[in-house]
């Protein structure tokens, strides 16, 4: 199988599995997945996750623009913000999770770093999450955003809308943004219970041993 159609199934099941656990529903969500001669996969515009054709997969050039396929996310230019800014990254992911936009909301929530110290993979796999206000969905301007963080983090919460998550990789992107939207299922889930978190030492450790941006 050519790099090219592994990548498109690797795309499929991976969103397939996500929309079938509830990480995402209706037409909401979308990733995206870079190819070795640059140019990038991604879902196309109004889509379930859930019932993807690798076929209709949208195929963009380096410039983001569309080379075959449906018409792609009207969330590209939020994903191509995450390509130009952090050069390892592969792979863009971003849903509509519940537990992360549920976060996003409360006002208790640091806007610096969203996710509490709560275990050392939210940590390993994803490190600080910075929240960004409320944008009308698919304006560019999500874009510019993320681009003001001059690559500095790999996930990013929007505001009433959702978690976006670059990795090196498709598998990686979508291991991290499970991580995430489950470190929001317990933040929730533990708040005002008073739950031990992670000490500075802890962060500080795990932060060192396994180079972590943070």
């Amino acid at each position: 199988m050519s790099e090219h159609a592994k990548l498109r199934e690797d795309i499929c099941t991976l969103a397939k599995s996500m929309f079938d656990r509830g990480l995402t529903c209706g037409s909401s969500g979308n990733i995206s997945a870079q190819l070795s001669d640059g140019s990038v996969l991604v879902t196309p515009t109004g889509r379930a996750m859930g019932f993807l054709d690798p076929a209709q997969i949208s195929h963009l050039d380096t410039n983001f623009r569309l080379i075959s396929g449906d018409p792609p996310t009207k969330e590209t230019p939020l994903h191509s913000a995450f390509y130009e800014t952090r050069n390892d990254t592969g792979a863009v992911v971003h849903l509509h999770s519940t537990h992360s936009v549920a976060l996003s909301m409360l006002p208790e929530t640091d806007p610096d770093n969203v996710l509490p110290a709560l275990t050392p993979y939210a940590i390993m796999r994803v490190g600080k999450v910075k929240l960004l206000p409320f944008f009308l969905p698919g304006d560019p301007a999500m874009g510019d955003a993320v681009r003001g963080l001059a690559g500095k983090s790999s996930a990013v919460l929007l505001a009433n809308h959702g978690p976006v998550v670059a990795g090196k990789d498709i598998w990686a992107a979508s291991f991290a943004m499970e991580e995430l939207e489950e470190t929001a299922k317990l933040a929730i889930l533990t708040r005002g219970m008073n739950a031990t978190l992670l000490s500075d030492d802890h962060i500080q450790q795990i932060v060192r041993k396994f180079d972590v941006d943070w």
